[in-house]
């Protein structure tokens, strides 16, 4: 499946942006989905995520309270809300399929390869 990222931008702190994935081909809905992000210098790291079905959500404790990640299967499609950017928000954005598996009763989702990423979409939040 292809992802295309979009929506990044420049905005200043406290600003909000709403970045879209689109995916194309048969496995978006059945797959657990994730936004990464990957500021210079830094590894990419999971910043939040969705189950196949879109009932269950988990944030890093970094944007817990400030994104939302949603999805619409019928449209194949992905969103995060950010608001309240900070600074340090700033970094090049990807979706990305993840794995989802419970541990005892705690839904863990965690990175996995699924093949090639997208071109993703830069976010700059200013000072």
């Amino acid at each position: 499946a292809q992802l295309v990222e979009s929506g990044g931008g420049l905005v200043q702190a406290g600003g909000s942006l709403r970045l879209s994935c689109a995916a194309s081909g048969s496995t978006f809905s059945i797959n657990a989905m994730g936004w990464y992000r990957q500021a210079p210098g830094k590894q990419r790291g999971l910043v939040a995520a969705i189950t196949s079905g879109g009932g269950s959500t988990n944030y890093a404790d970094s944007v817990k309270g400030r994104f939302t990640i949603s999805r619409d299967n019928a449209k194949n499609t992905m969103t995060l809300q950010m608001n309240s950017l900070k600074p340090e928000d700033t970094a090049v954005y990807y979706c990305y399929p993840v794995q989802a598996y419970f541990v005892d009763s705690d839904l863990i989702f965690a990175e996995a390869d699924f093949g090639s990423w997208g071109q993703g979409t830069q976010v700059t939040v200013s000072s």
